[in-house]
Order: C-alpha cells, then sequence, then structure tokens
C-alpha cells in the first residue's frame, strides 16, 4: 500500500475556491487548507469557503483539516494600482507617501543607508533620509513593481506593535465560529505571545491548537521555549531570510525542524517552494532539490502559497508537490529508513516511552502496520514523530481529532465509533485492515491503546495481533 507521509498544506484563494478545483485539489493530495487571513477583504466568502472544503472532504471521506493564518503585525503596502519603480529613483515611503503603508510607523531611529525590502526581498531600497516621523526617502537598488498589499521590510525598526492585534483577535473569534483545526500566528517573539488567544479561546470554551510561525530574529532566540510553549511550528522562510542574513536561513532550516522532531511537534516547511509554478506549469530544478531538502530534513508539511493561492496551475502544483514527496520517500525507504535522518524523541514521559517500545517492537518484527487508538491525538502525532517504516492508521471517534491528525507525517487518521473494551477495537481493526486491502491473512500488526477505554491520556498498553 503506497501512502505518502510528507503531508502537504495549501493556500486557498482566488485561484482555487470554486467547489470544482476544491475537490480536485483535495484529490490531488491536500491535506490542510491554509486560509491567509493577510489578505482577506469583505468580497471573501470564508464560511463558504470552509462549508465547501468540509462538504467536500466528507463526501471523499478525507481527512482535512483548515488552517487560518493570522496577519500578525505586518507591514504591508496600502497602494491599489501597481507602482513601476525603476532603479535609482527616489520614492517616499510612509503615511501619505508614493508607497504607503498600513500601519502608522515611527520613523525616529531609521539612519541614513538602512535597507528596505519589499516582497520578499523583490524590490531593494536604502534610506536617503528621514522627511519626517512617518515618511521616509528611500533609493531604489532594482527595478520591478510594487503590487498591492506586499509585505514590507525595514532594517533597524521597532514596529512595537502587539503580536496578535484588533483585527487578529476578531478572526480567532471567526474561527471559533466556523471550529477550524489550527490558528498559525505570525511574527511570534516568545513564548507568551500565544497567551492572548488562550485566554480568548478559554473564554468560549474551544480549543484550537496554535502553530507559531518562526520569521522573527527574536523567534531564533527564543526557539526552544516556543516550541515547548506551542502545538506546531511553521518555518516561514520568507520573513526570516529578510530579518536574518539569507545565508543563514537552510540551516535555521535544519535546526528548527530537529528540535520539533525531539519535541513530537508537527513542523511545516513554507514560502517560495514552487515559487516559479506561479507562471509556468513546471518548476525548476533547484524548487525541486528545496522541496525534497525539506523532506529530508524532516518535516512533517511542506506548503503552497501563493502557488495555488493566486497562481495560474494550482493543480499541477500539488500533483507536482506529491510526486517530489512520493518519489524521495521511495528513495528514503529503500536505502536509509525515515527513522535514520532525524533524532529519537525524548523517552521523559509514559506517551513516549510506549511509543519508543512500540517503535522498536515493530522495526524488530518488520510490521508493516501500526494502529494507534487516540482519544486527543497526542499519541498519533507522537508516534509520527519516531518516522517508523510502518504505515501509521491513527484511530480517533473525535471528528476533530481526525481532522487535526492530517498535519501529521505519515499518521492516516480514521474516524471511528467510541469502543467500550479492546475486544471491540481489535475486532474492528481487523475488519478495516481486511475490508481495505492493508493486510493479509497470517500477517501481524501493532497496536497501542488506554486502558481503561476512552479516556483521554491512558495510553499504556501495546498489542500484537495476528490476523
Amino acid at each position: 500500500m503506497n501512502i505518502r507521509r510528507t503531508k502537504i498544506v495549501a493556500t486557498f484563494g482566488p485561484a482555487t475556491v470554486a467547489k470544482t478545483i476544491i475537490e480536485k485539489m483535495i484529490v490531488a493530495g491536500v491535506n490542510v487548507a491554509r486560509i491567509n487571513m493577510s489578505h482577506y477583504n469583505e468580497s471573501m466568502n470564508i464560511d463558504e469557503l470552509v462549508r465547501n472544503i468540509r462538504d467536500i472532504s466528507k463526501r471523499l471521506d478525507k481527512s482535512i483539516s483548515i488552517m487560518m493564518d493570522l496577519p500578525g503585525p505586518k507591514i504591508r503596502t496600502t497602494n491599489n494600482e501597481t507602482i513601476t519603480i525603476k532603479r535609482g529613483d527616489l520614492y517616499t515611503l510612509g503615511l501619505q507617501a508614493d508607497i504607503s503603508l498600513n500601519h502608522k510607523l515611527k520613523f525616529k531611529n531609521i539612519k541614513k543607508g538602512a535597507k528596505v525590502k519589499i516582497d520578499d526581498g523583490k524590490l531593494s531600497f536604502t534610506v536617503q533620509k528621514m522627511i519626517s516621523h512617518s515618511q521616509l526617502l528611500i533609493k531604489a537598488k532594482n527595478g520591478g513593481s510594487v503590487f498591492p498589499r506586499k509585505g514590507v521590510n525595514i532594517s533597524g525598526l521597532d514596529i512595537n506593535l502587539p503580536t496578535a492585534g484588533k483585527q487578529d483577535l476578531k478572526f480567532v473569534n471567526l474561527a471559533i465560529k466556523l471550529n477550524l483545526d489550527w490558528i498559525a500566528m505570525s511574527f511570534v517573539r516568545s513564548a507568551s505571545d500565544r497567551a492572548i488567544i488562550d485566554q480568548l479561546l478559554n473564554k468560549s470554551k474551544h480549543q484550537i491548537p496554535i502553530i507559531a510561525k518562526i520569521e522573527k530574529s527574536e523567534a531564533i532566540e527564543n526557539l526552544a521555549d516556543i516550541i515547548d510553549a506551542f502545538d506546531g511550528i511553521l518555518v516561514a522562510r520568507g520573513d526570516l531570510g529578510l530579518e536574518l542574513d539569507l545565508e543563514k536561513v537552510p540551516t535555521l532550516q535544519k535546526k528548527i525542524i530537529r528540535k520539533c522532531n525531539l519535541k513530537c511537534k508537527p513542523v511545516i516547511v513554507a514560502t517560495q517552494m514552487l515559487e516559479s509554478m506561479i507562471e509556468n506549469p513546471i518548476p525548476t530544478r533547484a524548487e525541486v532539490s528545496d522541496v525534497a531538502s525539506a523532506i529530508y530534513d524532516g518535516s512533517d508539511a511542506i506548503m503552497l502559497s501563493g502557488e495555488t493561492a493566486i497562481g495560474k496551475f494550482p493543480l499541477e502544483c500539488v500533483r507536482m508537490m506529491k510526486s517530489i514527496a512520493s518519489n524521495v520517500e521511495n528513495e528514503i525507504l529503500e536505502n536509509e529508513e525515515f527513522f535514520n535522518l532525524i533524532p529519537s524523541p525524548d523517552k521523559t514521559n509514559s506517551r513516549n516511552a510506549i511509543c519508543a517500545s512500540a517503535f522498536e517492537m515493530a522495526k524488530d518484527l518488520s510490521l508493516k502496520i501500526m494502529i494507534i487508538m487516540t482519544e486527543s491525538g497526542s499519541t498519533g502525532n507522537t508516534m509520527s514523530s519516531f518516522r517508523p517504516s510502518s504505515l501509521i492508521f491513527a484511530m480517533t471517534p473525535s471528528e476533530e481529532v481526525y481532522r487535526k491528525l492530517s498535519l501529521s507525517w505519515g499518521v492516516t487518521p480514521v474516524k471511528v465509533k467510541k469502543y467500550k473494551s479492546t475486544d471491540q477495537m481489535l475486532k474492528f481493526c481487523r475488519k478495516f485492515l481486511i475490508e481495505n486491502s492493508i493486510i493479509k491473512e497470517g500477517e501481524q500488526f501493532i497496536m497501542t491503546a488506554g486502558i481503561p477505554v476512552g479516556i483521554t491520556g491512558t495510553t499504556n498498553m501495546i498489542k500484537i495481533e495476528t490476523i
């Protein structure tokens, strides 16, 4: 049975909101649907988009989670029309300027020669002088176009804005209303940044796991605490490459993924993975290698942004990403095994110890199938972090957990009814594996579960069964 282990996150936007395209995207291999609120406007019908994704995934019997990506304190251009930039020309930047911004910023500490980058560094400028506390004079280092709502990075600027502002909290309330599966928090700087969202979630008695986007130098300094505090990590290489020296990003990517693997936290690698496919039907060789490297590094998921949100070839992007992932995984299985590429998680609690033991038993006995009975999804995600060669089927009675596990590497979520005993579990497992031609008579599988049955956090049993 050939199941792709690395998950695909795709951003849904103008190019992919039609019901027919949503269905094709899911069939092509999307596991997580991302909604980028940085580009939200009143004409976007997010309720309908979420409803369509839910209805189609249910009809196709696919576990698809939906992630809302909050804008955070991102500085963006506010021009409605495209601005043509000529190399060597001077422009004003800031409030009521040639290039206007979405926040009223104070430039009092910005010095002559400071760097300004727009649209992930595609356009570069140097500061010539400060016209006022709210406006700079800048000189273009290269030509190009400033499109509406593109990101702006100004070296040496302390924006002094909260990680989650009023608009972000408004969007969190929308995520609660729509019962979304993940919230991605932009420009996280410390472990405490999630507190304001947690307060809102607790007040509503609703829990949505929060992903920290690593894109600030402060996040790198506080990386260990952030990984501990958040439910997942997204390596946002675009802004990270603007904050730090670009050549440092590949090694930071490996470092972040490695730390997430050790802590059993799902990690997504994002930004410009197949960027050229926004306009072209095939990627560059460098892009293919970039996607492959993220898989070899140990990422749980790889993400498409503008490629599927506004690109001309969204389906081709998903199919290409799936093809790259499948080919890399087959190569790893034949030669190195996944678990040899990443460090094993610490066995400092009972869940990790149970998963480590099940992993070793499956490896020693060459068992192809692992069944994880899980109430909260934690055991499924922990087993994923050991990167077994066995296929992982995580069975849960919770609809929310069923969807959430679609982000975890190597995990195939299966929605089941609530069971009263392990005998009922085993009976269903045998039936499921045989009816889906996953296993043959006489073959074995390994199962983990908790006794007493149906209580979260009680994983304490390993059982090997013969069909």
